[in-house]
C-alpha cells in the first residue's frame, strides 16, 4: 500500500482556496497541503469537507489574490516556492465576465488610484511585471469556466456571501446602494448566462498560468 506521507516535492500551497476543492484533490494525490482564503465561512466549509473525507489539510484565513501590495505578494509566492517547484495561477482577465464584474463594483466603491486592479494578475504584462524578473518561464493560456447556479438571484447571493470584494463593497454601502449594486451584478451574470431554463450557467474566462522560478 502506498504511504500517504508526501515527499518534499509534493507540498502544495493553495492560495484563495475557496471551499477547498483544489486542496482536497491535491491531498488525495498524497500532497501535504496548506490552503488559505480571505473569507472565514469558506475556510470553515473547507474544513468541514476535509473532516468528512478524513483528510488532513492546514486551512487558514489569509489574503493574497486581492491584497493591495501585489509586488509583495509576488515576492512571497516566489519565496515559498522551493527550487524545482512551480507557481500556478488562475487570474481574472480584464475583459469578459471578470472585467464587467469588477467594473460594476467600481461604480459604487471606486478603487483607490494607488491600488492596482486584481485584473493585473490576468494579463501578460502584469505577470511579467510581478514575476518575470525571478522566473525562467511564464506560460499562460486563456481558459473558460462555467459557473452553475440555481438562478441569477442565487448567483448574486453566493458572491455577496463568499466573494471578498463583493462582501467588502456591501459593507461600505447603504441599503439603497446595496440594492442597486445587486441589480447591476445580476445584469452582469445575465449577460454571460448560457442557460435558457431559468437557471444560470455563467461563462467566465480566465488566464491559467504556470510560472517556473529561477
Amino acid at each position: 500500500m502506498r504511504s500517504r506521507r508526501s515527499p518534499p516535492w509534493t507540498r502544495v500551497l493553495d492560495v484563495a482556496c475557496g471551499s477547498g476543492t483544489a486542496a482536497l484533490v491535491a491531498e488525495r494525490r498524497y500532497c501535504d497541503v496548506t490552503a488559505l482564503d480571505y473569507v472565514p465561512r469558506l475556510i470553515e466549509r473547507a474544513k468541514t469537507r476535509a473532516r468528512a473525507n478524513g483528510q488532513e489539510i492546514d486551512f487558514q484565513v489569509g489574503e493574497v489574490q486581492f491584497a493591495p501590495d501585489q509586488e509583495r505578494v509576488a515576492r512571497e509566492l516566489l519565496r515559498v516556492c522551493k527550487p524545482g517547484g512551480k507557481i500556478g495561477l488562475a487570474g481574472p482577465i480584464p475583459d469578459g465576465w471578470s472585467g464587467d464584474w469588477f467594473a460594476a463594483h467600481a461604480e459604487y466603491v471606486p478603487p483607490s488610484p494607488d491600488v492596482p486592479s486584481p485584473l493585473h494578475w490576468g494579463t501578460d504584462d502584469g505577470l511579467d511585471q510581478l514575476l518575470g524578473a525571478s522566473t525562467r518561464s511564464i506560460e499562460s493560456d486563456r481558459r473558460t469556466a462555467l459557473q452553475y447556479y440555481r438562478s441569477i438571484d442565487h448567483a448574486v447571493d453566493v458572491f455577496s456571501t463568499y466573494f471578498g470584494p463583493t462582501i467588502q463593497a456591501f459593507k461600505m454601502l447603504d441599503t439603497n446602494s446595496q440594492e442597486r449594486l445587486r441589480t447591476d451584478l445580476g445584469q452582469v451574470f445575465d449577460r454571460y448566462n448560457r442557460a435558457t431554463d431559468g437557471t444560470a450557467i455563467v461563462e467566465n474566462q480566465y488566464l491559467q498560468t504556470v510560472a517556473t522560478p529561477v
